[in-house]
């Protein structure tokens, strides 16, 4: 009897269970067939995390990125921008393969904070440009008289994001924000993923430019934003959001985030971007 009735549970268990297993199978069909259509009507490159390095699925060239932040006492910022706008003409002369991003003054966010983007060929360049710093007298001397004005520095190497692109020189007169987030481990393929897609939501003439992190601190990303003022910045957060999808986007990368940060810069003179 016992086993007369475990046969029958098994026949009656067998069809639901393949009836869920086919319900599933189409439910999951129809949800990447939607996620095609979408991206497809968005132009979203969608990245596979398992067919190469993570650096390379994310970004398409192989300019590296140098990102240097310096806490400077607050009576020798004018002391330290004129020692550091020497180093970037004696670096132009002198270190090939390489030159300056941008450069600016934190205004809102940690006070007396100077934020300088470079920006290296190649990560060979790289090297013979950090071997250059080293070595060159003339570079030691001003690297020398500048750490005197500094309380704390601290600096990356990153890559820009392929679907960002890469910043130029541009006089855009207005002033920036550069946001910053830590990531969770293993989940800068789906930010990326996702924020391919969000970009498309936002005026690309606000978008400056979107880095990740390789060495220095790892999962950190870099998002920089150009707004007239203030005003201009709530206005444009405030039109993305009547967008639809926007907060989707948002929904899907906030449990991404371990810690973010906003700055408020405006460009020194001698930066590229202004």
């Amino acid at each position: 009897m016992a086993s007369a009735a475990i046969s029958s549970m098994k026949i009656k268990w067998i069809p639901r269970f393949s009836s869920l297993i086919s319900r599933n199978i189409s439910i999951s069909q129809a949800n990447k067939a939607n996620e095609g259509w979408w991206n497809k009507f968005l132009h979203v490159r969608t990245i596979d995390p398992g067919k190469d390095s993570h650096s390379r699925l994310l970004s398409d060239s192989d300019l590296v990125y140098e990102l240097q932040i310096h806490d400077v006492k607050p009576s020798s910022t004018e002391l330290y921008l004129k020692d550091y706008e020497q180093w970037v003409h004696s670096v132009k002369d002198k270190v090939k393969d390489t030159s300056l991003v941008g450069s600016w003054k934190v205004l809102v966010g940690d006070q007396d904070e100077l934020v300088h983007i470079w920006r290296y060929d190649s990560y060979t360049a790289a090297n013979k440009a950090m071997e250059m710093y080293r070595t060159d007298p003339e570079l030691r001397k001003l690297k020398k008289e500048r750490v005197k004005f500094i309380r704390r520095q601290e600096n990356q190497l990153m890559l820009a994001f392929s679907f960002w692109g890469h910043p130029k020189a541009r006089n855009w007169d207005c002033n920036y924000e550069m946001r910053s987030y830590i990531l969770k481990p293993g989940t800068m393929i789906e930010w990326g993923n996702i924020w391919a897609r969000a970009i498309t939501y936002r005026k690309k003439n606000h978008a400056v430019a979107g880095f990740f992190s390789q060495i220095g601190q790892l999962y950190m990303v870099h998002h920089i934003w150009g707004y007239k003022d203030l005003q201009v910045r709530k206005e444009v957060r405030e039109e993305v959001w009547r967008n639809p999808g926007w907060d989707e986007c948002v929904a899907h990368t906030v449990p991404l985030v371990r810690e973010m940060r906003s700055r408020w810069l405006t460009p020194n003179s001698f930066s590229p971007i202004l």
